[in-house]
């Protein structure tokens, strides 16, 4: 059987190889607070939820084909987990029967696949019951498939007629084995027999005259030699059943192994789901449209990531459809930086079939999100700190392709502002040639400035305002670059009030 919870027709690739920069976009989107605020301590959902966070979809109809799995599964978390609880229990089933490795035989080996199968088909039915109970209250096609899937493959009678099955395989009445005698009087061609079920009244089976002719053997309770032959005469008719068994429990397994896995982003998203939801959040089902129109509408779109930390995290509106350069310009600590992560975190979420932290999300898919974030100086003094970030420009385009997304924050400032903003434009126009989108945070206004000049109908600017009394509302809007982004501000709030307190003092 198949879950196809992940992709409407294969399974989800546990083995696919995670982008190559993994490690920074983690470290610059923050997304280890996310993937934490998912696992809930649970190494197997984090794994699972970074998989699905870095390697999206590119195909809007796979997305909303998990969308829809996961809108089921908010309506119905109980019934997720609880099918998400028998996967478990079934994988750890194989943990609760002890067996030794010296025990290589085939009466071993069968006898410790029965007992794994026992309890393998218990989860078996446990999983029809819920089918069976709530089949009828999910919509997706992925839900009713897999249940429909169930209920016709995990019946009531072929999970009778397994028991049954598991119950002849202990051989209570014997094994009945049959041979052929080759070159030597050597056997040969054992085949495991069925024993026969007519057995009769108990008069019948006590009258010897009623069993026919018959032949047998005694071995003497001290002949060692004799009971080893018995029994490797055993193991050669049991070898066939020992080996299908064995079989089974493997493919039974892997069945639990992979519907534990297709389930594990939904139960990871549930728990972020009532996390950003309980402190009163809001979250949203984007809408995604195919690559090749740049397309971006947001309303209310906040960074999780720092909702996760702390609450009254204030969402920003953005109409930047058409744009393919956005500009953010404005005061500092305004919310820059964080706008900017919450773009990148709600791409991924989007392509990766997840709900977004926004009120509403519209973006069109995108083959890649990277960054370029501003780093402290290198403490080995190997390099400068501009040219380092030269030289992580210079890995980030290697590994860029048509459709990706860029998002650039305060980069190329390590050097002059004439000489950094001249860099910058020089590789702006040549990623927009490249057909990339680009996030571009910055303080040098002859950078932002300059591109606000030229009026370029594919560029947008939003501006961090700053109040009169120097109150930052975290809000961008729409405006032009202006020549200071209110640095006095800071100065006063680091410097100068713990001067004039000390004054005080």
């Amino acid at each position: 059987m198949k879950a196809y919870l992940m992709h409407r027709d294969e399974d989800f690739d546990l083995g696919r190889e995670l982008p190559a920069n993994t490690d920074v976009l983690t470290s610059d989107l923050e997304l280890n607070t996310l993937l934490e605020a998912m696992a809930l301590g649970d190494g197997f959902l984090r794994e699972i939820a970074q998989r699905a966070l870095l390697l999206g979809l590119s195909d809007p109809a796979a997305i909303r084909y998990r969308q829809q799995i996961l809108a089921d599964c908010i309506e119905h978390p109980d019934t997720v987990r609880e099918i998400y609880a028998v996967a478990i229990e079934a994988l750890a089933a194989p943990k609760t029967v002890w067996f030794s490795p010296l025990l290589r035989s085939s009466g071993s080996v069968l006898a410790n696949s029965l007992r794994v199968l026992e309890l393998l088909v218990g989860a078996l039915k446990r999983l029809h019951e819920i089918a069976e109970a709530h089949a009828t209250q999910f919509t997706c096609e992925g839900f009713t498939r897999l249940f429909a899937t169930i209920k016709s493959d995990l019946g009531e009678d072929y999970l009778a007629e397994v028991q049954a099955q598991l119950r002849e395989l202990r051989f209570r009445r014997g094994v009945l084995i049959s041979a052929e005698l080759d070159d030597g009087n050597k056997g040969t061609k054992y085949v495991l027999r069925r024993p026969s079920d007519r057995r009769g009244s108990w008069r019948s089976r006590l009258s010897p005259l009623a069993k026919g002719p018959h032949y047998s053997f005694a071995i003497a309770d001290r002949d060692e030699a004799g009971f080893r032959a018995l029994e490797e005469l055993r193991d050669r008719g049991l070898n066939l059943a020992a080996n299908a068994a064995r079989q089974s429990v493997d493919h039974i397994l892997s069945f639990f192994s992979l519907l534990r896995a297709e389930l594990g982003l939904y139960v990871a998203t549930l728990n972020l789901y009532a996390q950003l939801t309980g402190t009163g959040q809001p979250t949203c089902m984007p809408d995604p449209s195919a690559a090749g129109f740049a397309k971006l509408q947001a309303s209310g779109l906040y960074d999780p990531c720092l909702a996760l930390k702390i609450q009254g995290v204030v969402g920003n509106d953005l109409n930047a459809n058409d744009k393919t350069l956005i500009i953010v310009t404005g005061a500092n600590q305004g919310g820059k930086s964080t706008f900017l992560r919450g773009v990148g975190v709600a791409q991924l979420m989007m392509q990766s079939g997840m709900f977004v932290a926004a009120q509403s999300f519209a973006a069109d898919i995108r083959t890649g999100v990277f960054t370029h974030f501003k780093r402290e100086e290198d403490v080995t003094l190997e390099a400068g700190k501009f040219d380092e970030e030269l030289r992580r420009m210079s890995q980030i385009a290697d590994q860029l392709t048509p459709g990706s997304t860029l998002l650039f924050n305060e980069s190329f400032a390590a050097t002059n502002e004439q000489e950094g903003s001249e860099i910058a434009r020089q590789i702006i126009r040549a990623l927009q040639e490249a057909g990339i989108k680009i996030f571009f945070v910055t303080h040098m206004y002859d950078l932002a400035g300059g591109l606000y000049a030229e009026r370029a109908e594919t560029a947008a600017f939003l501006r961090a305002p700053r109040q009169d009394e120097g109150q930052r509302t975290f809000r961008l809007v729409e405006g032009e670059p202006l020549t200071t982004s209110y640095g006095e501000d800071l100065y006063e709030r680091i410097f100068a009030e713990p001067a004039h307190a000390a004054l005080a003092d």
